[in-house]
């Protein structure tokens, strides 16, 4: 198998087809890979898989465990507190964290051969008997070459070159309206010190933050991830990794100054900066095209608005390794694969639009016209907030109900 993309869907796709024993080689496009990225939430389902895989140990190394997700309203009062799954463990990592540990994992498995750097995908060709992938040299000279397997899988992102010559048309992102600003910053912890912290609303101002690393320094501060995103009505181009300035969006935290939390100094303090224009594609009919396929976000780019972009493609490549050891033949495996997986997460595309978690936030807000509450049960109760949020675990199957059909859980 050819896998395009050596990020997170092509690495755990490597690691799911070695336990399954297919062979595979991971095609990669940067000429060396660097710790890109900031923080990435692990959730019960999607780490339900990785520890399938054998990275619990690796997990518990470089992420901080993650106890709790926290909704509050701009003035720092406490919505709904959602304890983390006792079933499967959850974990707030670094996403160069995550990389590495699935980096070493397929090195070590199937051999560093087995991840080739600075190889560009300009195209894929097919026949009945097999695919083939074109590379060129990303950066120096050299010629291009094509290589073929049984199937080529795109794991290439939301840039995806394999999708884009099955989806010629597609040139435009679908920018949500909503400016994204990402960074980190060394802090104590605060509240749980695994709390992920859902705070305000678009209109004025929201903010997600979690630790993704213990123990960063001999003061025993944590690396805080945090992101700002806030309505706007243009954008600058889509890229994980634009530099970002504070002085665009930090006043509209000024007096964001809560007893658990410094908001204005924890922006201030940041190490790294980044913009991202909150981005996605419309879902489309079709991920498979006979011995061609696409996962993770060169299928389903979505907005960052669940933490379900990362696990989703997790579970693509579960569910594509599952078919393909399962299927007499390729084409038939690969169809299996988007039987399985396109409406459901078609459908988490469109959710993360219009219902994602936080909008008990806003429902909260809107009732109170965005004022403080004395008591909030007198403005929303427990029953209808849970129910909220209850929705969008059941859509992205992450529900008490939908983790209890996985293995049992380690002890």
């Amino acid at each position: 198998m050819i896998i395009v993309g050596g990020g997170i869907s092509g690495l755990t796709l490597a690691l799911m087809l070695e336990r399954r024993s297919i062979d595979c080689c991971v095609y990669e496009s940067a000429p060396e890979l660097k710790p890109l990225g900031v923080g990435v939430s692990l959730l019960p389902h999607g780490t339900h898989e990785l520890v399938e895989l054998g990275l619990l140990d690796a997990l518990e190394r470089s992420a901080v465990r993650f106890r709790e997700s926290c909704f509050f309203n701009c003035f720092g009062q406490l919505i709904y507190r959602d304890p983390a799954s006792a079933r499967w463990p959850q974990f707030l990592v670094h996403r160069a964290d995550l990389h590495a540990i699935l980096l070493a994992a397929v090195v070590e498995r199937l051999g560093e051969d087995r991840v080739l750097l600075n190889h560009t995908c300009t195209g894929v060709d097919q026949d009945a008997d097999g695919a083939v992938a074109r590379f060129r040299p990303t950066s120096g000279d050299g010629a291009e070459v094509a290589v073929r397997g049984d199937a080529v899988i795109g794991c290439d992102g939301i840039h995806s070159a394999v999708r884009a010559q099955f989806y010629p048309d597609e040139h435009e992102l679908a920018f949500s309206g909503i400016n994204l600003w990402r960074g980190v910053t060394r802090h104590p912890p605060f509240l749980s010190g695994g709390s992920h912290v859902r705070a305000g609303v678009l209109d004025t101002g929201k903010l997600v933050i979690y630790p993704i690393r213990d123990d960063v320094d001999a003061e025993g501060r944590q690396l805080i991830n945090w992101a700002t995103e806030i309505r706007q009505p243009h954008a600058a181009p889509a890229a994980w990794n634009q530099p970002g300035r504070l002085e665009d969006f930090a006043h509209l935290f000024d007096d964001w100054r809560f007893d658990w939390l410094d908001v204005p100094k924890l922006l201030r303090d940041a190490e790294l900066i980044l913009q991202y224009p909150m981005s996605d594609r419309d879902p489309v009919p079709h991920w498979s095209f006979d011995r061609v396929t696409l996962v993770g976000d060169a299928a389903h780019p979505m907005l960052p608005r669940g933490s379900n972009g990362a696990m989703q493609a997790i579970l693509d490549t579960r569910a594509l390794a599952d078919a393909l050891a399962a299927a007499g033949d390729v084409v038939s495996a690969l169809r299996e694969y988007e039987r399985a997986r396109l409406e459901l997460v078609n459908r988490i595309v469109l959710t993360n639009r219009v219902t994602p978690p936080d909008v008990l936030i806003e429902v909260v807000q809107r009732r109170t016209g965005n004022r403080p509450f004395e008591r909030r049960e007198d403005v929303i109760g427990d029953d209808e907030l849970r129910d909220l949020l209850e929705r969008y675990k059941r859509t992205a199957r992450y529900s008490d109900e939908a983790l209890a059909t996985l293995d049992t859980a380690p002890g």
